[in-house]
Formats: C-alpha cells, sequence, structure tokens
C-alpha cells in the first residue's frame, strides 16, 4: 500500500444480503473512481446478523493489513427489507386507522397486505384544510393490554394527517405510554394524499422495524468490538444515504436499498452513462435503467412484493428470481416447464455444508424409495430469531413450530397432512422458519460452475428433482446434470424475460404488461412461427451480483445488445454504498381553507395567516429549517439546501385565484466521517 493511500480516508462498506453479507474496503486515493483495496464475502447469518458481517469485514481487514482505526465512515447497504417484503416476512404489526372505514381496507391492496393482522378503527381525522372531527380512543385504549402482549408494533393512519397528523401524535402517545412498543405514524413517512396507501406504506414500515433495528444493532456492535470509531450509514431506496438512526425510525425507506447502492456502484465502476442495470441475487433480481448517469425515480413510490408504497425510490422492477429461487415444476403438463422463485430457500448445498449428514442421510433414504415424493428434497429449520417475534401463532402454527428445531428435519417427516403445509408456509412467512430445497445455486454445483459449498448434497437433490413425472408418467430428466442444465437455462431465459419487461415498461408500456409479457417469451424463444419476432435493447446491460458472470453469459443473443460484467461486480452493492451522498427533503403545504385565510402545514405544525406572501414565505423557512435538522440526523454536516414552490392557482374573470401551495426543500451532501 503507498504512503498515498495509507494518509487517505478509508471508507468502508458492507452489504447484507439474503444469502451472502459483502464487505469492501475503498479508499478515494488511486485515481478519480478511488481504489477496492480488499473485499470479501461470508454467509448472512440471519439468526445473529453480526456473525456474517464480521466474518465478512475480518477478512477485509485481513487482506489489506488495514488499521480498523484507518477507517473513517462505515456505510451499509441491505435487501433484508426488499426480501422480507418480496417472501411476505415480516412482524405482527397492529394497523390502527382513525377516521377511516372497513371498506378503506379494500383500497390500494390494503387488506391483503395486512392479511391476519389486527386492526383497531377510531373515529377522528381530519379534513383537506386540517380542520379536526371528534376524536375518540377509547376502543384503542381498551385493546392495547391484549395487543401490546401479540404485536412486535403498530402503525397509525389517519385521514389527512399529512394536512394536521394531532390525532396521529395523540394515538402514537398513548401507544408509547401504554406499551412501550415502537409506533410508526404515516404523516413521518410521506407527505402525499391517499390515505390507503399511506396505511400500507406505515403497515409495511412497522413490520420492518425489528428486522432492521437488529441488523442496525450487529453492525454497530460489531464496530464497537472492532474499535472501529467511523459513522455508520445506510443507504435508502433511491441511493442516498443516511444515518443508522435515522434508517432505524424509517425502515421502510431501505426497501431497494441494495439495488439502489449497486446502480451508484455500477455507474462507478463501469463509467456507462445509459445502460440497464440487473442485479441478480439469491432471492431476487432488481432490473433498473441509467440515463444521463443517473438511476429513474419512481415518482409513484416504489412497488415490491406486489405492493405499491409511497417510498420513493429508484425506479426499480424486483422479481423474485436469483440463485436460491425455489425450483419447482409447472403441474399438470405433459412436458411440465421449470418454474423459479418467487420463494428463496436455503440451497440443499448449503444445508449439506452446514449439517452434513442431518441432511445427507434423509436424502438419501428418499433416493431409495421405489417412487418420488410430493415433498423430496425439502427439509425444515428454523430461522433462529428471538423468540419474541413468535407472538401470536394460532394453535397449529405453534403445534408444528415446536417440531421444527435447529437441525434441518425432513418435511415428509415433519407434516402428516395437505393442511400442514399450509401452516409451514405461514410459519416461513413470519420470518420463523427456513425451508431447503434444490435450487440453481445447487445445479450449478451439480456442473461444477460454483464450489462454495458441499456439491454432493446438491447431486442428491438433483437426483430426487429429476425422478419427478410429467403427464406421461415418466422421469422429466435421465440425470442430475441434465435436469441442472435445464435448471441454468431456464433461469438466464427468465433473466433476459425480466430484463425486457423492464426496458418495456420504461418506455411506457406497463399497461399492457401481459401482451408484452407475451411478445417477449416469444422474441426470446426463437422459434419459428409464421410471425418472426426480435427484440434488442438500446443500450447493454451492466450485469452485477456474484453469479451474474455465470447466468449472464449467455445474455447477449436473447436482449440483443452486449452485456458488461465489472471486475468487482460481486461487491457492486458494498462499494455504491460508500460512494453516494446523504439526501433528504422536507414538504410543506398551502391551502386556503377560506378566502382570505392562507394556512401552512408544515412537518408536525399548523398555522394560519392573513397573507399569502407571508404564509409563503414562512412555508419555505419552515422546510428550510426541516431540512436542515434532518440532513443533520441523516449524517451530514455541509448540506446544501434547494427549495422550490409549485403553485396551483385558477384564473376567475381575469382574477388569479389561489388554490394550493406545495413547497419542497431538498438537502444534500457528503457524509461526515470520522476526524
Amino acid at each position: 500500500m503507498t504512503a498515498k493511500t495509507k494518509s487517505s480516508p478509508l471508507f468502508l462498506g458492507i452489504d447484507t444480503g439474503g444469502t451472502y453479507t459483502d464487505a469492501v474496503l475503498w479508499s478515494e486515493a488511486g485515481g478519480p473512481s478511488g481504489k477496492v483495496l480488499a473485499k470479501a464475502k461470508a454467509l448472512t447469518t440471519r439468526h445473529d446478523l453480526a456473525v456474517g458481517i464480521s466474518s465478512a469485514v475480518d477478512a477485509v481487514l485481513q487482506k489489506s493489513g488495514t488499521d480498523p482505526a484507518a477507517i473513517k465512515l462505515v456505510s451499509m447497504s441491505t435487501t433484508l427489507a426488499t426480501n422480507a417484503l418480496v417472501e411476505g416476512q415480516g412482524g405482527r404489526v397492529a394497523l390502527v386507522m382513525i377516521g377511516f372505514s372497513e371498506g378503506d381496507l379494500a383500497r390500494d391492496g390494503l387488506k391483503a397486505a395486512l392479511g391476519t393482522d389486527p386492526v383497531v378503527f377510531c373515529p377522528g381525522g381530519h379534513d383537506v384544510h386540517g380542520n379536526a372531527a371528534k376524536l375518540d380512543l377509547s376502543g384503542l385504549e381498551a385493546a392495547l393490554p391484549e395487543l401490546g402482549a401479540s404485536v412486535s408494533g403498530f402503525a397509525v393512519c389517519a385521514y389527512f394527517a399529512t394536512r394536521n397528523p394531532a390525532h396521529e401524535l395523540a394515538a402514537r402517545d398513548l401507544i408509547r405510554e401504554k406499551t412501550g412498543l415502537p409506533v410508526t405514524a404515516s404523516h413521518e413517512l410521506s407527505a402525499k394524499l391517499g390515505g390507503p396507501r399511506r396505511a400500507l406504506t406505515t403497515l409495511l414500515n412497522a413490520r420492518l422495524i425489528s428486522m432492521i433495528d437488529r441488523l442496525v444493532a450487529a453492525t454497530e456492535g460489531f464496530l464497537v468490538a472492532r474499535k472501529i470509531a467511523a459513522p455508520l450509514m445506510v443507504v435508502r431506496g433511491d441511493g442516498a444515504l443516511v444515518s443508522a438512526a435515522f434508517a432505524r425510525q424509517r425502515p421502510i425507506e431501505t426497501i431497494l436499498s441494495g439495488p439502489a447502492a449497486s446502480l451508484v456502484g455500477a455507474r462507478h465502476m463501469t463509467g456507462l452513462d445509459n445502460a440497464v442495470v440487473s442485479d441478480i441475487g439469491g432471492t431476487t433480481t432488481d432490473v433498473a435503467v441509467l440515463d444521463g448517469g443517473r438511476p429513474r425515480l419512481d415518482p409513484e413510490g416504489a412497488t415490491v412484493g406486489g405492493f405499491r408504497t409511497m417510498v420513493e425510490a429508484v425506479a426499480m422492477r424486483t422479481f423474485g428470481l436469483g440463485g436460491d429461487s425455489e425450483v419447482a415444476l409447472e403441474d399438470g403438463a405433459l412436458n411440465p416447464r421449470i418454474l423459479l422463485g418467487p420463494r428463496r430457500l436455503v440451497p440443499l448445498a448449503l444445508a449439506g455444508m452446514m449439517h452434513g449428514e442431518a441432511v445427507t442421510s434423509e436424502l438419501e433414504r428418499q433416493l431409495r424409495a421405489q417412487n418420488p415424493g410430493r415433498m423430496d428434497g425439502r427439509l425444515a429449520i428454523r430461522t433462529g430469531v428471538p423468540e419474541r417475534l413468535a407472538a401470536g401463532l394460532t394453535g397449529a402454527e405453534a403445534k408444528l413450530y415446536e417440531l421444527i428445531g435447529a437441525v434441518p428435519l425432513a418435511v415428509d417427516r415433519l407434516l402428516t397432512s395437505n393442511a400442514q403445509n399450509a401452516t409451514l408456509n405461514r410459519l416461513v412467512s413470519r420470518g420463523l422458519v427456513h425451508v431447503a430445497g434444490f435450487t440453481p445455486s445447487d445445479a450449478a454445483h451439480v456442473l461444477g460452475k460454483q464450489a462454495n459449498w458441499d456439491a454432493a448434497t446438491a447431486r442428491l437433490g438433483a437426483e430426487l428433482f429429476a425422478r419427478k413425472r410429467d403427464g406421461r408418467g415418466q422421469s422429466i430428466a435421465a440425470s442430475p446434470e441434465a435436469i441442472s442444465e435445464r435448471v441454468l437455462t431456464t433461469l438466464t431465459r427468465l433473466s433476459a424475460e425480466v430484463i425486457l419487461e423492464t426496458a418495456f415498461a420504461e418506455d411506457g408500456l406497463d399497461g399492457a404488461a401481459t401482451v408484452a409479457h407475451a411478445l417477449v417469451q416469444r422474441a426470446v424463444d426463437s422459434h419459428p412461427g409464421i410471425a418472426r419476432l426480435s427484440v434488442a435493447l438500446d443500450r447493454p446491460v451492466i450485469g452485477l451480483g456474484a453469479s451474474a458472470p455465470l447466468h449472464y453469459a449467455g445474455l447477449p443473443p436473447l436482449v440483443g445488445n452486449g452485456c458488461v460484467v465489472p471486475e468487482d461486480t460481486d461487491v457492486a452493492n458494498a462499494l455504491g454504498a460508500v460512494v453516494g451522498q446523504v439526501r433528504v427533503s422536507a414538504e410543506a403545504r398551502v391551502s386556503q381553507p377560506k378566502e382570505g385565510l392562507f394556512r401552512v402545514a408544515s412537518g408536525e405544525t399548523v398555522r394560519d395567516f392573513n397573507d399569502e406572501a407571508a404564509a409563503i414565505a414562512a412555508a419555505e423557512t419552515d422546510v428550510r429549517a426541516i431540512a436542515a435538522g434532518r440532513a443533520r440526523d441523516a449524517g451530514t454536516d455541509s448540506a446544501e439546501i434547494e427549495v422550490a414552490t409549485e403553485f396551483r392557482v385558477s384564473t376567475v374573470e381575469a382574477q388569479r385565484m389561489f388554490i394550493e401551495a406545495h413547497v419542497v426543500a431538498v438537502a444534500s451532501g457528503r457524509p461526515r466521517i470520522a476526524v
């Protein structure tokens, strides 16, 4: 290491993914793009995230010979929140709806997102100008003793809370006083109208709090243990950095954190201004577009796991497709297709490496059976999360959960009825249980294209899967190698499909998704037909992820353009985490409830003015101050603040009539570093 590198600040980037935790040590010295001094990977240990983090970071420190005290900034991206929403996981929370009716649950997917979690309706809320209806929290107060013992947090959403948050604040304070549990209020997350979607965003945020809290606590504990006295930052879904404390309160903003960091890293590594970026991980493939060197943002809010949130994030489409995707077989077809995802399984090769004979003996037992079983090659194991997160289980769920332990148990021994399969799936959705099974990662081990886990166990899984029967009663593949080739070919083909579907959506054809999907499939299949189709991207693909060199090797002919896989593609997220900037915003609205009265709603305050200009000036002063405070909380001392005001007016008999003004302040700057 040169003297210049030693004297330059060192930055540590960490990415905690569904399967791997990556670490990279980066220095600003070494050219315009800086220099990666060392990188490493370790398995993500969901039962104790600190284990995976420490393994990756310790390896980086050892490789580089770096004194931990020389690290001046630590920044982290994570796909844990994204994966949790895609897989339907998260803590059990109670939703408090103030001023809404039960019919509102049917809007914007709120009822589907709520599932079996409890909801409490309370009279109250405000109108569009912030005038209050009568608030009654007696029903909520009566329910709190029982709810406090069965949920991990609360989400509170009041009617028009973005115009006056007083009723949300009252409910929040009551819940905190009576239960001490985390509470998310909707006005803290979004200033946009649309109560049910704001409630959905708040609900998801509350579910993620315990998960992100554990991640931050694990990272902070590790840094203290290694005497790394540097600020800890987290990548938000729009690619900006925020402090760990900020992320703890608003974990929903870390959805698409990992993919956003990968976009920043992709641009940094390749220098390409225009590209389609496809990041394949263990659980998901995330596809986005770079235009003019910047990622496109989704003005309508990020969509993850089928839910449209109010979180401003990169315009990224997340698909349940990755190296650890569940491999399944199409039902009822003579020549059944291979299906992948969206659920992530623990690869058998990984389970075999970690648990040895406990896994292989069960797979060998199933292979000895004369006929293939429906549950062959599947094992269940506890995730190891704290027991308090298992609160609220039904009797059937609790009984099954008791049978599952820290050693993998074959599902065909565990389940005694088809109904129990649904119970097991609910435990998986709660994040309490993992299912191990055959995945593309196992197929890669069988073919010698991946070698970091136990190939012998992967081969047993491939043999079991190859024995499955098609519609004619014949085995679907002649050998483990044949089925493995089929699985990997399917993954590359599906990767091309999701990349092209994203391109169609970015071209404004998202509304015709079904037609677009059919066209993409026809073009990618390359089968001759009366109508010949071909599709080509106008820009190259940047392939990211440790498995990108394997799965994207056959991509160019399918997408009609090149595919660039950078040298450090395996740690693109971790690298992107340390080269970003802090960026936060604050909003205020000025309305006119009656002629001559101008009402300013900013932050948690509502004020009235008799003059439009005075109201606008107050709103601009408020948002500037709020943005500056949020920027400090988010981790920068050098924020530049820009304020923009948008007016809605009408003209009546040649006279200007004020309707509303929207004032936004954006603060951005480099994160503070240790001195």
